[in-house]
């Protein structure tokens, strides 16, 4: 169950609002929606599912898939000057730093860290460009032939051909659910990781409200 609400909330994306009533289709106003059977793969309903969008901070589905595929949890990521000062929500990493892999896959996840996704960028492509070529050839491998990835965090300002569509979102999230490491990350609620020349952790909260709403 869990797995399901997890899914479909990243599917939600597309949806501002939602009306259901009584043996009928959802009323939604966005511009796209799709639901899609985690086992088989099925469309169990669709609004203009093979419309190009900005994907924003879904993105980051790609950015894990492609570091537990490339990367090793046990690593020790060196931040950059250019991690550090991505804007738009972090974990507040801080130039020099050192930190394990794991731990930013957990902050990109959870506090949707764009500093996060672009220290695992650079570890694991050896530059940002080089990753998010990784991403691209990724998502045609998935068939995700309507998607295209700029940056690793979806920070997307200024940007026109960063894009997804809610079939393609639909296939990448299924695929990514075939790691037990993926599925056990984004569906964490909380946790703590470390924080160099802290007396503290940092703490991580899931932004995902459906975790916090439905249980099992």
């Amino acid at each position: 169950m869990k797995k399901f609400i997890l899914y479909l909330f990243i599917l939600l994306y597309f949806m501002s609002s939602v009306k259901v009533y009584a043996e009928s289709y959802p009323s939604i106003s966005a511009k796209a929606a799709i639901v899609m059977d985690q086992e088989t793969g099925r469309v169990l309903y669709e609004k203009n599912s093979h419309e190009k969008l900005p994907m924003a901070s879904t993105t980051k589905i790609m950015t894990l898939l492609v570091a537990l595929e490339k990367g090793n949890l046990n690593d020790i990521v060196t931040v950059s000057k250019r991690a550090a000062s991505v804007g738009g929500s972090s974990i507040w990493l801080s130039p020099g730093e050192k930190i394990d892999m794991e731990s930013l896959l957990y902050g990109l996840m959870l506090n949707s860290g764009n500093d996060a996704a672009t220290a695992i960028a650079e570890h694991i492509g050896g530059s940002v460009e080089s990753f998010v070529e990784i991403m691209n050839q990724k998502a045609k491998e998935i068939g995700a032939y309507n998607t295209h990835f700029v940056t690793p965090s979806g920070l997307d300002i200024g940007i026109d051909d960063h894009y997804t569509t809610a079939y393609d979102l639909a296939l990448i999230t299924r695929y990514a659910f075939r790691y037990p490491k993926f599925a056990e990350i984004v569906s964490t609620k909380e946790k703590t990781i470390p924080w160099e020349g802290k007396e503290w952790d940092r703490y991580l909260r899931n932004k995902n409200k459906l975790l916090w709403i439905y249980e099992g």
